[in-house]
C-alpha cells in the first residue's frame, strides 16, 4: 500500500535511466505498451520516447515499467534494436532465473502443512522471507528466525513480512488500523460486498480475517506485485500481479481467477480500492485501472455500457489534476489517509504534518460519509464532507482547501491559495513570501511550481 505494490512507476526520473548508451537528462513521455514489447522479469516493458525542449522527438526505448532505479531492474532496448538471438535465449534464460524459487500452487501445499505443525516447529526465516518447514531448517540454519508463528500471525502477513521500503522501487507504505477500519466501514456501509484489492495487502487482510464471522459477508481478491503474500493466500485469494503493465504473471490462469471474481452477482456490489506507489506514472496506472474496468464491464449486468466500476483511488492531493485527466468522473475526499511506517503520512498530529493522501472516487461524493468525530463536517452547498478547516470560499463558491488548512481567496489570481503564500507581483502569482522570482528552481525542477519535488511532480511525464 501507497505502494502496497512493490513497484514504483518506470522511468519517473530521466537520470534513473542513464548510463554509457542511455539518455541523458531532459523529458520521457510514456508512449504505453507496444503489441510486442520485450519482456523483464516484471513482465512486458513500456515504450517510453526522450523529447528535449524545443528540439523534435527523440529515439524510442523500452524500460521496466515496475522500476524506477535501474540498480532494481535494468532492463533496457532501443525500440529500433535488432537484438541477437544470443541476447534474446540470455534475457529468457535471467528471466526464468528470476522467478520465485516456488510456484503459487506449491506455496499453497506448503501452507497446508505449516498450520498443521505444532508451534514450535512453525518458523519462519527473516532473511528469506519465508514461512519455513522442519525439513528446510537445515539449509537456513545460520539465518535468523522466528519461532512460534502464530495462527494471528499467519492471518497477518503485512506484519510477518518485512515491509519493501527501498523508496523509489518500493515505496511499500502499510494503511494504520485507523484508515484501514474506516474504509472497510465505508465500503460496508455502501452495501458493496467483494473488493477487489489491487496493491492493498492491509486491507485485504482485515477482510480475510473476519470473513469466518457468520454475519460478514464481504470478500476480497488481492492483486499485487510482492510474491511473497502467496505463502498465506489461495489462488482464489491473491494474484500475482503488476499494476503499471495489467501484467498476471500466473498468465490466463489468473486473469480468470479475476475476471470471475468481477463477474459474481452480474459484476454488482463490487469495488475496486487501490493504494499504488506514489512514485507511479499515472498514466502507466490509468492505463491497467482502465482494462481492469473493462474486464468488469464484460459481466453480464444490463446499463454497465455507461457506467465505471466503482472506485478508490488512494493517492496524494497534488496528483489531482493528472488523476481526473484520465479519469473526468472522479473527485477527490478530504479524508486524510495516515500508514503505519511513514514518518510523514499520518493523520493530523501524529505525523511531522498532516498526510497529504486522499481518497479519489468515482462515486457520487455525498455518499462518502467522513468521521464527524475527526473534525469532517458536511458542506450543504458542496453537498460533500470536507475538513474542519476546509471553509467554504463564498467567490469560488467552492470548499477549496487541499491540505487541510483554511486557504485564502487572492482576487488577483482569482483562487483560493495557500494560506502561507502571498502575491507576488513580479511573478504575477501567489507563492510563498521567500520564493526567488520568475526562476523555475525556486520550485519543482520539472514546472517550475512550487509545493513539491520533481520527483512527485504531477506533470512529470508530460514534460
Amino acid at each position: 500500500e501507497g505502494g502496497g505494490n512493490m513497484a514504483a512507476g518506470g522511468a519517473g526520473e530521466a537520470e534513473d535511466l542513464c548510463g554509457p548508451e542511455r539518455p541523458g537528462a531532459g523529458g520521457l513521455t510514456l508512449l504505453g505498451l507496444a503489441p510486442s514489447a520485450p519482456s523483464c522479469p516484471h513482465g512486458p516493458a513500456l515504450l517510453f520516447v526522450k523529447t528535449s525542449q524545443g528540439k523534435e522527438e527523440g529515439r524510442r526505448f523500452y524500460a521496466c515499467s515496475a522500476c524506477r532505479d535501474r540498480k532494481d531492474c535494468n532492463f533496457f532496448q532501443w525500440e529500433d534494436e535488432k537484438v541477437s538471438e544470443t541476447r534474446l535465449a540470455a534475457r529468457e534464460e535471467y528471466n526464468k532465473n528470476y522467478q520465485p524459487s516456488f510456484t503459487h500452487r506449491q506455496n499453497v501445499e506448503r501452507y497446508k502443512n505449516f498450520v498443521l505443525l505444532p508451534l514450535s516447529k512453525r518458523r519462519f526465516c527473516q532473511e528469506c522471507q519465508q514461512l519455513l518447514l522442519p525439513a528446510e531448517w537445515e539449509e537456513h540454519s545460520d539465518h535468523q528466525f522466528l519461532c512460534d508463528i502464530s495462527t494471528a500471525q499467519l492471518k497477518s502477513p503485512s506484519r510477518l513480512l518485512y515491509p519493501l521500503e527501498n523508496k523509489k522501487t518500493n515505496a511499500q507504505y502499510l494503511f494504520a488500523d485507523r484508515s484501514c477500519q474506516f474504509l472497510l466501514d465505508l465500503i460496508i456501509d455502501l452495501g458493496f460486498r467483494r473488493v477487489l484489492s489491487v496493491g492493498t495487502p492491509r486491507l485485504h487482510e482485515m477482510i480475510q480475517s473476519k470473513a469466518s464471522q457468520e454475519d460478514f459477508r464481504v470478500r476480497s481478491l488481492l492483486l499485487d506485485i510482492d510474491f511473497r503474500y502467496s505463502q498465506f493466500y489461495t489462488e482464489d485469494e491473491f494474484c500475482h500481479y503488476n499494476m503499471f503493465n495489467h501484467y498476471f504473471f500466473g498468465g490466463e490462469a489468473a486473469r480468470e481467477t479475476c475476471r470471475k471474481f468481477l463477474y459474481q452477482d452480474n459484476g454488482e456490489r463490487v469495488i475496486m480500492v487501490t493504494d499504488p506507489p506514489f512514485g507511479g506514472l499515472v498514466e502507466a496506472l490509468a492505463s491497467s485501472f482502465k482494462k481492469l474496468m473493462v474486464m468488469w464491464k464484460e459481466t453480464e449486468k444490463e446499463g454497465h455500457n455507461n457506467q465505471e466500476m466503482p472506485m478508490f483511488w488512494i493517492f496524494p492531493y497534488f496528483f489531482e489534476s493528472r488523476i481526473l485527466e484520465f479519469f473526468p468522473s472522479f473527485s477527490m475526499m478530504d479524508y486524510q489517509v495516515d500508514y503505519d511506517n511513514h514518518a510523514l503520512y499520518k493523520h493530523g498530529k501524529t505525523g511531522r504534518r498532516q498526510s497529504p493522501v486522499r481518497i479519489f472516487t468515482n462515486l457520487t461524493p455525498s455518499m462518502i460519509v467522513l468521521p464527524v468525530e475527526e473534525g469532517y463536517r458536511f458542506c450543504t452547498v458542496c453537498q460533500r464532507y470536507v475538513s474542519s478547516g476546509n471553509q467554504h470560499c463564498e467567490i469560488c463558491d467552492s470548499c477549496t482547501s487541499k491540505d487541510g488548512r483554511r486557504w485564502k481567496h487572492c482576487v488577483l489570481c482569482k483562487k483560493c491559495v495557500k494560506p502561507s503564500w502571498f502575491h507576488c507581483n513580479n511573478c504575477n502569482c501567489c507563492a510563498l513570501q521567500n520564493h526567488a522570482c520568475e526562476k523555475t528552481d525556486a520550485g519543482c525542477f520539472v514546472c517550475g511550481k512550487a509545493g513539491h519535488k520533481r520527483s512527485t511532480c504531477p506533470s512529470l511525464s508530460h514534460t
